[in-house]
């Protein structure tokens, strides 16, 4: 038995993005039935949009977002009806090598890239009864979901729903980057390139853990008064400023470079900025099949390092209330990474707002 439809932003690859409706089965052995109060809108789901990431079927979108568990299905133990949640839009299948070694950000069982539940299928029917799959195994996109039990972080009552949908993704993937990828200490030195949502959360936790100096680099001013806020010690034009150059004759190098873009072209240039001993760490998602190049000698001479970061390299339900947790003490002034909040009727103007830098976050509130 199906509930109620509900809206949902649906991107269908012969008819593109609208808003229709489909419907959700309730919660079977082992998942969670979640009302969505608030979900992010992220470059991930403009990647399906723009084409960069194909989508072979229809999808609900959406993958960073909290709200109110509902229903709970057979064998669910660690939330219950009424409490808050935050979705981790990875969930980990808690038994493959990976996620035993405590590496859950590297399941290798996880369905959700297939954009599927744990068993393959979907929650999600429209009104002609064919399926319609959840992007990244959420679909957050809609009034509610039916997700595994893994995905389903409890947090405080008192986390704002907005907050809590970007602790989903953004805030996750940039403090992580920071605290568990690249392990920044103290004292050691910086450069984001990129201060969006993520940006502006790798620059809060770069200050989280006391890095000094701090350098921003965004195309737009906006941004980077924000990223100031934040945190950024310096701030660069990226149209303008030579970053590596800046770098290496003011700094000498810095010790981490991040690229929260995901842009090629930006990421073959971050071994340049590094000193002896850098790390560069890909924190923004290219598209599927891109390629870069780099001075080989110059990475084995300086003992440079490339590090790959996926979600953060974050354990959702370990690093999701750590972090709501800060966020409450005043640790994390998440509230200003919240630009703009609108209806889901108009996802398609919260995409135009990340393709044109207007505002930091976009919220969609169903």
């Amino acid at each position: 038995m199906s509930s109620q439809l509900s809206p949902a932003v649906v991107l269908d690859p012969e008819t593109g993005l609208d808003l229709r409706e489909v419907a959700v089965r309730p919660a079977g052995p082992g998942e969670v039935e979640i009302e969505v109060r608030a979900a992010g809108v992220c470059h991930s789901d403009l990647h399906v949009v723009s084409g960069d990431w194909p989508a072979d079927r229809p999808l609900v979108l959406g993958h960073e977002a909290a709200g109110v568990v509902t229903r709970v299905g057979p064998g669910v133990t660690s939330v219950r009806p009424g409490d808050h949640a935050v979705l981790s839009w990875f969930a980990p299948c808690r038994r493959c090598r990976r996620c035993v070694a405590g590496q859950a950000w590297l399941c290798t069982g996880t369905k959700a890239v297939a954009n599927t539940l744990p068993d393959g299928t979907t929650p999600f029917t429209g009104t002609d009864g064919a399926p319609v799959w959840p992007y990244l195994g959420l679909g957050a996109f809609t009034g509610r979901l039916t997700v595994p039990e893994s995905a389903v972080v409890r947090v405080p009552e008192e986390l704002p729903f907005g907050i809590g949908a970007l602790l989903g993704c953004s805030v996750t993937t940039g403090v992580g980057a920071v605290v568990n990828t690249a392990g920044v200490r103290p004292g050691e030195s910086a450069v984001v390139i990129g201060t969006g949502g993520v940006g502006l959360s790798v620059v809060m936790g770069l200050r989280l853990v006391g890095a000094d100096p701090i350098v921003a680099v965004d195309l737009s001013a906006e941004r980077l008064a924000v990223a100031r806020r934040f945190g950024a010690t310096h701030t660069l034009d990226g149209a303008h400023d030579d970053v590596a150059a800046w770098c290496q004759e003011q700094l000498g190098g810095v010790d981490y470079a991040f690229e929260a873009i995901g842009s090629p072209r930006v990421i073959e240039t971050l071994p340049r900025m590094l000193t002896s001993g850098g790390a560069a760490v890909l924190v923004g998602m290219a598209a599927t099949g891109a390629t870069g190049s780099f001075d080989l000698f110059d990475l084995a001479d300086q003992g440079k390092r490339i590090l790959g970061c996926n979600y953060g390299s974050s354990v959702g339900e370990i690093d999701i209330p750590k972090l709501a947790r800060l966020y409450l003490s005043g640790r994390l002034p998440l509230d200003e990474l919240v630009g703009r909040r609108r209806p889901l009727s108009e996802a398609a103007e919260a995409f135009d707002d990340l393709r044109s830098n207007t505002g930091v976050r976009t919220i969609l509130e169903p």
